[in-house]
């Protein structure tokens, strides 16, 4: 069984978009990224902290999916990390209401021994530093390291963000994240320029509009399916890296065609993520669900022509 490390946010998140609000609720980029990764044949670690207010049944729940939580910090006499924003009605843009970073303002991520030697590592959305730290204490090197990052590091810690991004394999960033990274419009010139900083892949995030992955000269792109309902997009990019890095895990080949294979499962999982608020549906998707869904994005992309 293939080992998934992963680093990044556990949290509460309060969300409003038009279809409803929630309290605050399980959120955080490590809790999707988990949750959509133990889909698959592989042994997620989640290395992230939180409060003493954090509540044993999401600790259970996490448990119940065989996430292993030895690299989850409790701070019992500190708060959970918190989030609350809301979406406009076309769901593509939201305003940041509240963010109190907590116990994460002094996170210091400690590897557990048995996940410094872990297949794929996935670095998801913190402090250039602190991804950096979790590479720093692997025993060896990984066959893949994606890293996960945001405008807000890219305008503020730049040389901790290119010093990261030279020792990962792929980047995973939403277009105006590439285009502000990159100095570039055209995405393609942007990821030719994103890959000479190191990853040799660059997948490029497009929401609803699916997603790019770039490698040399090779591109290849992958649809949004198409969703009757769609209630809230928190999480889904976290969702599609659990499913993107759970897949590669699983299968252990971390060539073009199969990380081409790892978009799909990534934008397959990711559809059910905006079906319910927060991790709501991603924790009670099926096997089947899953395998069935994956049969329409084959018949969505696949089609026969000839050229003359």
């Amino acid at each position: 069984m293939g080992k998934l490390l992963v680093v990044g946010t556990v949290a509460f998140d309060a969300i409003e978009t038009p279809f409803g609000q929630t309290d605050k609720i399980l959120g955080g980029a490590a809790t999707f990224i988990g949750l959509a990764a133990s889909n698959y044949n592989v042994q997620p670690g989640i290395v992230s902290v939180v409060g003493g207010d954090f509540p044993q049944e999401y600790l259970d729940l996490l448990k119940s999916k065989s996430v292993d939580i030895e690299g989850l910090e409790v701070v019992k006499e500190g708060k959970t990390f918190f989030w609350s924003g809301k979406y406009d009605h076309d769901l593509n843009t939201r305003d940041t209401l509240a963010t109190e970073l907590n116990v994460l303002a002094d996170f210091n991520p400690v590897v557990p021994m048995g996940f410094q030697n872990a297949d794929v590592v996935m670095l998801g959305n913190l402090h250039p530093e602190i991804q950096s730290s979790v590479l720093r204490q692997l025993k060896s090197r990984p066959k893949l390291i994606v890293l996960d990052t945001m405008n807000y590091w890219m305008e503020h810690t730049w040389d901790a963000l290119i010093d990261v991004i030279g020792k990962v394999d792929v980047i995973t960033i939403n277009d105006e994240e590439a285009r502000q990274l990159s100095g570039e419009y055209s995405l393609v010139k942007a990821a030719r320029k994103i890959s000479a900083m190191g990853p040799a892949f660059v997948l490029i995030k497009k929401g609803e509009n699916g997603a790019l992955l770039f490698h040399e000269k090779r591109i290849f792109f992958a649809p949004a399916l198409p969703l009757e309902e769609v209630f809230d997009p928190t999480g889904a990019g976290d969702t599609f890296a659990g499913g993107f890095t759970g897949y590669l895990a699983e299968t252990k080949n971390i060539s073009f065609e199969n990380l081409k294979n790892a978009v799909i499962h990534g934008s397959n999982l990711a559809s059910f993520s905006v079906e319910r608020f927060g991790t709501e549906r991603i924790q009670d998707v099926t096997p089947d669900e899953i395998e069935t869904r994956l049969q329409e994005f084959k018949d969505l992309t696949q089609f026969d022509f000839e050229i003359q």
